[in-house]
């Protein structure tokens, strides 16, 4: 796993504590099977435009962040 990938995968871990919601939940609001959004949260796999989307009208992010080069550690979440 990259480095980049791991930053991403703490960020989104982060946002979806704080929203209270677990994977599956994640998941199942925004369409796509837990395992994707798994994928998606370890940095086994970049999603697509639509399901970063998807992603992030659940836990309320600008989906471009999925996308950024950099990912900044003291971004307050």
């Amino acid at each position: 796993m990259s480095e980049r990938y791991g930053k991403m995968r703490e960020w989104l871990i982060k946002l979806r504590k704080k929203a209270n919601k677990t994977q599956e939940q994640v998941a199942d609001l925004a369409r796509i099977s837990r395992p994707t959004y798994t994928r998606i949260e370890t940095g086994e796999r970049n999603p697509s435009v639509d399901i970063a989307k998807k992603i992030a009208l659940v836990l309320e992010f600008d989906w471009v962040r999925f996308y950024e080069s950099e990912v900044k550690e003291n971004e307050r979440i």
